[in-house]
Order: structure tokens, then sequence, then C-alpha cells
């Protein structure tokens, strides 16, 4: 074919000669098992059903959405409630039947976008130093029209805080800059309208080089971002004490995405071009799980409010 398979290909076909089983399944090595990590496991809590519904599937494992709300109603689980797990269960079988509509155009290319963790808020980053922020309730009208400063080539990624007071914001620069979004002021330009506070990444010791960030998230209490790096590293941020808390060389390729995996904060999730996601306890600034992905490019968060 004409390329090489990776060293996570190579191992995925090697188990699967020393099949002998005769049953077609395949033993993967377990280290990139997802049966037993702790992100299957969570993803599982937050969007899979818990187990006073899983009895109501058919022989095919099909429960209908009108059966599952019928138990509800009847208390089957004795909480009075779906769980958060139930109720993601249930509106992840809902897709969107419309046809995709043309909101907006700008300039230039959107690189980012993402929803506020309530959907009442969409942010879109553009390559043309621009940040615009639509209110979905209102018909997405403009919420807000960043004009950014200190742009190197593109907005990377966007993070609004829990409050939606704050926006940081990055590009492929160690520096990320913060503004209040939560003024009226429907425009905002960098230190003209608006100071856009930038907070600098490169300040730690280890820090040999310049280097660009390509993810930025607010932690759960809005007290520190997180960001992934092309210098292989991940950085933390506390914003009370407004310095550089840790660094972590967390992978051998550029960082991609990163988030904090719960409202602790204590453990952080990263995923890169050398096409492994981890896992970090910050307590220990070490990194306790590793799964193998089949793709150069992966984004995540979780979703709490379902």
């Amino acid at each position: 074919m004409g390329y090489g398979m990776s060293r996570l290909d190579d191992e995925y076909y090697e188990a699967e000669g020393q099949n002998t089983g005769g049953s077609g399944s395949v033993q993967v090595n377990d280290e990139f098992a997802t049966l037993h990590n702790d992100i299957f496991h969570m993803t599982r809590m937050r969007s899979g059903l818990t187990e006073s519904y899983k009895s109501m599937g058919t022989n095919r494992g099909i429960i209908s959405t009108a059966k599952l709300l019928s138990r509800r109603e009847i208390d089957c689980s004795g909480k009075g409630m779906f769980s958060s797990g139930d109720r993601a269960f249930v509106l992840g079988r809902h897709v969107p039947m419309n046809n995709p509509e043309l909101l907006d155009r700008m300039d230039s290319r959107a690189y980012v976008s993402q929803f506020s963790a309530d959907g009442t808020l969409f942010v879109a980053g553009f390559q043309g130093s621009h940040i615009r922020i639509y209110d979905v309730d209102r018909g997405w009208s403009i919420h807000k029209d960043i004009h950014a400063r200190c742009l190197r080539w593109t907005i990377s990624d966007v993070s609004l805080s829990p409050d939606q007071r704050y926006l940081a914001y990055s590009s492929l620069a160690p520096i990320i800059h913060i503004v209040n979004v939560g003024n009226a002021a429907r425009e905002s330009y960098a230190n003209v309208t608006d100071i856009h506070d930038g907070l600098d990444f490169s300040q730690h010791e280890d820090v040999q080089y310049s280097f660009g960030i390509f993810s930025v998230k607010f932690s759960s209490d809005g007290r520190e971002l997180v960001a992934g790096s092309n210098d292989d590293s991940i950085y933390v941020y506390d914003l009370h004490a407004n310095k550089l808390t840790l660094r972590l060389s967390a992978h051998t390729s550029d960082v991609n995405t990163v988030a904090f995996a719960d409202e602790t904060g204590h453990l952080i999730y990263s995923g890169s071009d050398d096409t492994l996601c981890k896992s970090a306890g910050l307590g220990q600034a070490v990194f306790v799980r590793r799964t193998g992905c089949r793709s150069f490019d992966w984004t995540f968060a979780w979703d709490n409010t379902y």
C-alpha cells in the first residue's frame, strides 16, 4: 500500500494472529484494552443506562424511549428521576432532523468552535484575529465580537469560564489571553475597549524555546487553566496566584487537546499526535493511564449538563 503500519497497528495485528481460540475474538494487549481503563468507565457512568433500566432491553439490546419514560414515571430506579447517564443515553439517541443553515459568514476560516456548558452560547474562533460569541436563545444573535491581540497564524482554541464571564483564547504562541465577556458592550477590541490580559506560559525553568498552544481549558471552579502545546507538554496556570504552576513533558509529539477530567481538578486528559491519549494525576504529577488511539487528531470534553 506504500505506507507502514503504526506501532499500535502492529501490536493489534500481532495479537490477532496469536488468537487460537477459533471464535474470531481478538486478544488485545491489556495496555490498550478499553474495558479496564478509567476513561471507559467514566464515560459509561456519564452516558450509559443504570442497571434498573438495562433489564428492559430485548434480545437485541433495544430499549424504546417510550418504555424508558414510562419506567421513570413509576420510579423503577427508586430515585424518582433519571440519572445523568440515563438522560445522556436518551438524548443521545436523537439527532437533528433539519438541514444545515447558514448563520454567519466571515472573511477568514473558522478554526475552532464550541458550545458553553449550558448550551446557551456558541463560540467560534477565526483565522483573521476574530472571535464571535453567539446567543443561541436569541436567534443566534452576536453576543460578543472580539478582536484578538498578538495572534500567531490563527485562534487555536477558546474556553469559557464556568460562570461564562471570561473567555480564554490561544494561538500558536506561548501566550494565552483572557477577556471579560460578561460586560454589556458587544465589541471588544484588545487593549482598546477591553483589557485582554496576557498569561505567559513560557515562564518555566525547563522551557528552552518558544512554542505554540493548541488547546486550553478552564477548570470546573475557574481557578486554573490547563494547556497543551507543540513542545509535547501540558501546562497548568493558577489564575488566582497569577503564575504557572506545572509543566509536564507529556507526549512525544504535539499535544492537540487537554481537559480536566472532573470537578476535583486532580486529573487531566490529553491527546497527541503520538497517537496516545493519557490521563495524568496532578497530585503526583505522573501519568496514571495511557490508551492507544487510532487517529492523529483528538478532542474531548465532559458534558456535565445531563
